[in-house]
């Protein structure tokens, strides 16, 4: 039906816009050097962030905090209509309430994005070694740009979601994180067939069915 197609090419356009944003580098960051950083780690924590973020981190991206920001917002905010009557009151309302406590979930969203948007900054320039200069201009400036560019981004991609859930396929929040995982799973799966053929006694076809298997699983 063409009401079906509009909603996929624009579901579509909008993961387009989102994969165009994972580019979009922190103003004040080296992304050739946040790069390397990121490959030197990628058997540990820094590589798992990566994966998480669909190279968000690699790419030194507006994106790094992802969307996850809203997420830890929205749990929250559905514990504390346990906690608080006002709250619960909002969400027997029906339509309207809900309206206000996803608008509260939003503000929320921004005052986690600031809080972890500080944290990643001050680690990012933390990275800046006799050998290596992946802020160009550390100090307070470039915090507080760092901190406004994951914080916007944050939004955006809240902003994305919403419009994908209303306009497009799905729920756009769950679509994002999909496309997000996806954007690494092909070279991983790539990564994983040169290990096979590298080292085939650890990385044989049974070890390569199973761990495929766990990746479709996911």
């Amino acid at each position: 039906p063409p009401g079906f197609r509009r909603r996929v090419v624009f579901t579509v356009g909008m993961l387009a816009v989102y994969r165009f944003g994972m580019f979009v580098a922190v103003p004040g960051v080296d992304r050739a050097a946040m790069g390397k950083v990121v490959a030197g780690g990628a058997g540990g924590l820094l590589g798992y962030l990566n994966l998480f973020t669909g190279g968000a981190f690699a790419q030194a991206s507006v994106f790094a905090l992802g969307i996850m920001p809203y997420i830890s917002a929205s749990i929250i905010m559905q514990l504390m209509q346990v906690v608080i009557p006002r709250l619960e009151e909002l969400r027997k309302e029906g339509e309207s309430g809900t309206r206000k406590i996803n608008q509260y979930s939003r503000y929320l969203t921004v005052g986690l994005s600031v809080i972890q948007g500080y944290f990643i900054a001050n680690w990012v320039e933390g990275l800046n070694t006799a050998g290596q200069t992946v802020v160009l201009n550390p100090g307070l400036w470039f915090k507080v740009i760092a901190i406004l560019a994951f914080t916007a981004g944050t939004c955006f991609l809240m902003w994305l979601g919403e419009q994908i859930t209303a306009r497009g396929i799905g729920n756009g929040i769950s679509i994002i994180i999909f496309a997000r995982s996806v954007a690494e799973l092909i070279p991983a799966l790539f990564q994983l067939f040169q290990k096979s053929v590298d080292d085939p006694e650890n990385f044989g076809p049974m070890m390569l069915g199973i761990l495929l298997t766990v990746v479709l699983a996911v």
